[in-house]
């Protein structure tokens, strides 16, 4: 997709990003997505790109971030992508993910890890069209804690 242009967020691109957050099930205010944007465009390990279809029309977002784990080392992780479903199948999300994997190699990092929900099935051949291969499967867990000073 000739016309899509790949750069760094913004915060004036909280509402659109919320937006699409929202395709993903998870859904977020502007002002909530702002303050996160916020806080993640000031840390040198994270990346937050979005892919544009000219000016102020985007129509994609990738959050990518720099993490060591003790076990294993320095590598890069995809941790969020979406692209709008009127948008998808025309190279948007590739271009997003060749944007994080130059990224983290400009940081010397050899790897690049993403998971990917198992009931995204139609995630799981993108991946392996760019190259990624499975290397496990696993239960994720959570547990929510109560607000700080609240009991």
């Amino acid at each position: 997709m000739a016309d899509v242009s790949i750069r760094a967020a913004t915060r004036a691109d909280a509402a659109r990003l919320a937006d699409l957050s929202e395709v993903l099930g998870y859904p977020a205010t502007a002002d909530a997505l702002e303050e996160r944007l916020a806080r993640l465009l000031g840390r040198d390990e994270e990346l937050v790109l979005v892919a544009e279809l000219g000016p102020g029309h985007v129509v994609g977002w990738l959050h990518a971030g720099e993490r060591e784990l003790l076990e294993s080392g320095r590598r890069c992780e995809i941790l969020g992508l979406v692209v709008d479903g009127t948008h998808r199948g025309r190279g948007v999300g590739r271009r997003l993910v060749q944007a994080a994997e130059a990224w983290a190699s400009t940081r010397g990092l050899d790897q690049i890890a993403v998971r990917s929900n198992v009931g995204r099935a139609e995630s799981h051949p993108f991946y392996e069209r760019l190259g990624y291969v499975r290397a496990k499967t696993q239960h994720a867990y959570r547990k929510r804690l109560s607000a700080p000073g609240v009991v």
